[in-house]
């Protein structure tokens, strides 16, 4: 009697045994597929500024001389032609340029009748905005005569549409003996609103 209690017991602990094995199979989860989510479509930030361009602008000029009796400011006009190159965040150019003036230094002493300037540009690409410093030579013509010196300056343009630009520009320029009279300086700084249409 003992044995076949022995033999009951254990086939009743194997049979649980096989029951909870059994058991646990059946709840188990499915396994599911993971979900992979397709990688953002980089958004590209850059604009292409390669090309011509050319434009009006309109600004005012004010010159001074180191002597204080040559002084002036008017508005200034002209227009403008130029090359950028684009080579993925900067930006390099060249530009001609031509504003006319009248600008009365000391009463009638002098008149400054317009600049002309041969440019170079070097740029940051932020997208739709061009931001540069500029330089070169200019040529100012004065009543008491022609004068070529350096100018210097920043500009900023701003892409309204990929053919049309507006933007704005700050020049310091030096002119050295005016007139042919030692010692007869004069600055001139300009700032002018832009308008380009690009090819």
């Amino acid at each position: 009697m003992k044995r076949i209690t022995t033999i009951s017991s254990l086939a009743l602990i194997a049979s649980g045994l096989a029951g909870v094995a059994t058991a646990g199979s059946l709840e188990t989860a499915p396994v599911e597929a993971p979900v992979y989510t397709p990688a953002p479509t980089p958004v590209a930030t850059g604009s292409d500024w390669t090309g011509f361009y050319g434009g009006l602008q309109v600004g005012r000029t004010d010159v001074d001389s180191d002597s204080g009796q040559l002084d002036g400011d008017d508005t200034s006009y002209g227009v403008h032609a130029g090359y950028d190159y684009d080579f993925g965040t900067f930006v390099l150019g060249g530009e001609l340029d031509y504003d006319k003036t009248d600008i009365d230094l000391g009463n009638g002493a002098a008149n400054v009748d317009s600049v002309a300037r041969a440019k170079l540009k070097a740029g940051y690409d932020f997208g739709n905005t061009l931001v540069y410093a500029t330089a070169g030579a200019a040529r100012a013509d004065t009543s008491v005569g022609d004068e070529t010196g350096p100018f210097a300056g920043l500009g900023v343009t701003y892409k309204v549409t990929d053919q049309y630009t507006i933007g704005g520009e700050v020049l310091q320029h030096k002119f050295d003996d005016v007139g042919g009279t030692a010692g007869n300086d004069l600055d001139a700084t300009t700032i002018s609103l832009r308008g380009s249409m690009r090819f």
